[in-house]
């Protein structure tokens, strides 16, 4: 008997619904069976699309509604794209239909909304993961080998991560990411959604006793009734004595890089969202010295990189098809992990605070 193949419904026709096309397709143990969107046209369009781009051997089927796609028999899992502000119906009623459901980042508006999908998929016995590729990447277990080494970095005593990309003004004027109807957090939730993971990542999944959040710079388009953060930045404070800041932004050229700073060196990765093209990953251990003797003094440069064979996108052993590939060995072996919707819901909890605590003055807020 052959191994078995998960079968994925994707539940939208969103662009990076486009590259996790690929992702499934070079997982080895999934395939996509169905595309679904709000007309038959559009699922077709985006199929045919992918199939030129990635053509896999099966035919793909288009579905012209949400509700058709989860009511067939024949997908086990759906990869849930849509919009954060109408995503949580979704996702529930795929989970009702005992759909094991991955979800795209942010998970939800609000904790209720994340705690209501990890509710309904634990009642059907099904698996919740959020879609953070960089979580399945092997440059992670190298990256906690060295945090945990004793030597390389010591004890931590301060996080801080950027991501941000440069978006111009038909962006704003267009993208669902700067409505507050669709994606009220805005950057906070589309990027500070990573530098709040790999913050977590540092600290062993340990939550802040407190967060702070500031919005530097937001818009309010005509279309939306609230403002949505362009431009933001955090703090977290931990029980320990880390502190922990983040920054995220439409508005600064590209950066996705974090440094983990300790009383004996620091750890720098300056690529840990999407990595520099190649096939490898890496980051940066740092363990300067300083010398003073007489009249000379000297900072002494001690710096390792540190490599991981790893294609950085749209390779058999990338980070986004490991993402499937793990996603769909759960599914396939009858395993939930209940690993990945803790750490989806410790997360939300923590971009709330930060939100929170910029709309009323910056003040502390305990996640």
């Amino acid at each position: 008997m052959g191994e078995k193949t998960c079968r994925w419904g994707i539940l939208s026709t969103a662009e990076i619904a486009k590259k996790n096309w690929a992702s499934i397709a070079n997982s080895g143990n999934g395939r996509v069976v169905a595309v679904a969107s709000r007309s038959v046209e559009k699922a077709q369009k985006f199929i045919s699309a992918c199939q030129a781009s990635v053509p896999v051997a099966h035919s793909v089927d288009a579905v012209g509604s949400y509700e058709e796609l989860l009511s067939r028999s024949d997908i086990d899992a759906v990869y849930v794209p849509l919009p954060t502000g109408i995503r949580t119906e979704w996702v529930v009623k795929a989970a009702q239909t005992g759909k094991h459901v991955m979800v795209e980042k942010p998970c939800g508006v609000t904790t209720a909304d994340v705690q209501a999908m990890v509710d309904a998929c634990n009642a059907s016995k099904v698996q919740f993961m959020d879609g953070v590729m960089f979580m399945h990447s092997a440059r992670m277990d190298a990256m906690r080998a060295v945090l945990d080494d004793g030597k390389s970095v010591g004890d931590i005593r301060r996080i801080a991560s950027q991501f941000s990309f440069c978006a111009d003004q038909s962006w704003v004027e267009s993208n669902i990411r700067a409505s507050s109807q669709l994606e009220p957090a805005g950057c906070l939730g589309d990027l500070g959604w990573y530098t709040i993971r790999i913050i977590l990542f540092a600290m062993k999944y340990e939550m802040p006793v407190e967060v702070r959040g500031r919005i530097l710079n937001g818009v309010k388009r005509a279309d939306s009734s609230d403002v949505v953060p362009m431009e933001f930045q955090g703090e977290m404070h931990f029980a320990n004595g880390v502190s922990a800041t983040f920054f995220n932004s439409f508005r600064t050229n590209h950066q996705q890089w974090a440094h983990i700073s300790g009383s004996k060196g620091y750890l720098a990765v300056n690529d840990f969202v999407l990595p520099y093209y190649g096939n490898e990953v890496s980051f940066d251990v740092g363990n300067h010295n300083f010398s003073a003797d007489g009249c000379y003094f000297t900072m002494e440069k001690f710096l390792k990189t540190q490599q991981v064979r790893e294609y950085s996108n749209n390779a058999k052993n990338a980070q986004e098809t490991a993402l499937f590939r793990n996603f769909s060995e759960l599914v396939n072996t009858g395993n939930r992990d209940n690993f990945w919707p803790e750490v989806a819901l410790k997360t939300q909890r923590i971009l709330d605070a930060a939100l929170k605590s910029a709309n009323s003055g910056g003040g502390a807020i305990a996640p």
